[in-house]
């Protein structure tokens, strides 16, 4: 049953008027308030950093170990979000995994539609592991739209033939663009955080002419040879027929995929602060999957 700590979310984010003629600005600038409600912890470092010419920021705590790092891609639908929203998530993180956390400003639609995205997201592992760290150190990770974006980077870096990171973390990852899961029709969810009109158009800006293209979707992609996958998702949310269509399609291709649905809970929960005990729960989780594949 879920803790009071999420009710009280659910409470907060459905009683947020909803405007859809809002601008991407303004609703840039609204996502962006996530920073102010959820405070750093003292001993977090956030240093910016340019990732092969990707802005991005470096996120450790002194348990951060150098040589192991999680490339972070956050969510919002590939219009909004940035290391700022999504800075105190990386942050714990990066303590649960005990290792850096690079958190990336990839370029958003529709400014800049796909494939931008995919194309910072494969330039900052390549900045990566010109820096010297290893592959086998590294796992890339991510929430909603940068869970689908996850795994798009993986199989970008698979045919690109580039050593592949040892692991990577979805975190209700979005690979549909165009919704066709039951859980994502406009009454096959109880999710308060994502509209489906909104998230709809967001795919349409970011995909333009492209909304089945494996990289775009990755729920179309081939994962045969891409590293063991962890993909967390709430039962209750718009995304979870995303998950779990695209963990059986990445079993069906032989990967190691370890899929697990957290009963009763809303998308991206653990991003709404360190007081959520399924929050906690699920980083811990997070980096003891990390840990073990990074050595």
């Amino acid at each position: 049953m879920p803790s009071a700590q999420h009710e009280m979310v659910v409470q907060m984010l459905s009683a947020q008027p909803h405007n859809p003629a809002a601008t991407i600005a303004e609703t840039r600038a609204g996502f962006e308030q996530l920073a102010q409600l959820f405070p750093l912890a003292a001993d977090v470092r956030a240093e910016p950093v340019s990732a092969g010419g990707v802005p991005a920021e470096w996120v450790s705590v002194p348990q951060s170990r150098s040589d192991r790092v999680v490339l972070y891609l956050h969510g919002g639908g590939y219009v909004i979000g940035s290391p700022n929203s999504h800075r105190e998530l990386a942050s714990r993180v990066a303590r649960a995994t005990q290792a850096r956390a690079l958190v990336l400003d990839y370029r958003l639609a529709p400014e800049h539609p796909f494939p931008a995205a995919v194309e910072d997201a494969v330039a900052a592992y390549r900045w990566l592991l010109g820096t010297g760290v290893s592959p086998a150190h590294v796992a890339i990770a991510g929430d909603s739209a940068g869970g689908g974006l996850t795994l798009a980077t993986l199989t970008a870096l698979r045919d690109e033939k580039l050593p592949l990171p040892a692991a990577g973390v979805c975190l209700s990852p979005w690979v549909d663009l165009e919704l066709t899961g039951a859980s994502a029709q406009p009454d096959g969810a109880d999710d308060p955080l994502r509209d489906f009109a909104d998230l709809h158009g967001m795919g349409k800006l970011y995909a333009t002419g492209n909304m089945r293209h494996p990289q775009a979707a990755p729920l179309y992609a081939d994962y045969h040879g891409l590293p063991p996958l962890l993909i967390l998702v709430g039962t209750r949310e718009v995304l979870l027929d995303d998950a779990t269509r695209v963990a059986a399609k990445a079993k069906a291709a032989g990967v190691d995929v370890t899929l697990e649905p957290w009963a009763g809970l809303i998308h991206v929960w653990p991003l709404f602060g360190p007081d959520m005990p399924e929050g906690q729960q699920a980083v811990a989780r997070i980096g003891d999957f990390v840990r073990q594949h990074t050595g």
